[in-house]
């Protein structure tokens, strides 16, 4: 256990970060299943939009890299593309 005032601050941030940081990413994952679950629906262009932007969005939060972004963003779009 941490004895210094700095290093429990440091146990406080991490814990708040940890979980702003896990639900940042069960939102991510919530907004692609939605998409998925358009899938062949009017609404799949909004919900490729609405899951696209989350992506990105924890890209500039910092919880994902932008390439694993890129590469989940084109895989949702070969996605909408072969339903169309």
């Amino acid at each position: 256990m941490a004895n210094h005032r700095s290093a429990l601050k440091r146990i406080r941030q991490t814990t708040s970060h940890t979980k702003r940081n896990t639900d940042r990413i069960s939102r991510i994952k919530t907004f692609i299943k939605r998409f998925i679950a358009s899938i062949g629906s009017s609404d799949a262009e909004k919900a490729f939009s609405a899951a696209q932007s989350e992506i990105h969005k924890g890209v500039s939060k910092g919880v994902l890299h932008k390439n694993a972004a890129s590469r989940k963003v084109a895989r949702l779009n070969k996605l909408l593309k072969k339903s169309a």
